[in-house]
């Protein structure tokens, strides 16, 4: 007959090390499915009945700060205040001409929708300071917008 040779603490210590490494190699698969699945990423698509409008503003060269500031103290509450909304502000990110760009890109449900907002918020005082801001200290020097639609993809 034979016995087992192996000291019963060296048996235990092998026993507490697998049961750590399957605990550890578990604890790691369920971790991985549980931010799989929060992190799990549906396709974006735009609303196909929305038009976008996509709005890049040149800075006169060193206004761009102040075309933000601009932005966020003061447009981007009247632009919300007549329901033209706002996907998002950008700027350049780099070393080119194109440094002095602010972009911005606003959504709304139809063209005739977006022209009515946009002629309410042209009429509004608080926007015709900002007009007149911009005249006294000339931040923008040229504008350009394009119109989008979504595609069906």
């Amino acid at each position: 007959m034979k016995t087992n040779n192996t000291p019963p603490l060296a048996v235990s210590k092998r026993t507490n090390w697998w049961i750590v490494c399957v605990t550890a190699l578990f604890s790691f698969g369920a971790g991985s499915i549980f931010v799989a699945h929060l992190t799990h990423v549906e396709q974006v698509r735009a609303d196909s009945n929305q038009v976008f409008e996509l709005r890049v503003y040149h800075a006169v060269p060193g206004k761009l700060p102040a075309l933000e500031s601009r932005f966020r103290d003061t447009t981007a509450k009247i632009l919300a205040k007549h329901n033209l909304n706002v996907a998002g502000y950008w700027v350049t990110d780099g070393a080119s001409a194109s440094d002095n760009e602010f972009i911005w890109v606003v959504a709304y449900s139809t063209p005739e929708e977006g022209k009515k907002d946009w002629e309410a918020m042209r009429a509004d005082p608080e926007f015709q300071k900002v007009v007149k801001a911009e005249q006294a200290e000339k931040l923008v020097e040229k504008v350009d917008v394009t119109y989008m639609r979504p595609t069906d993809f």
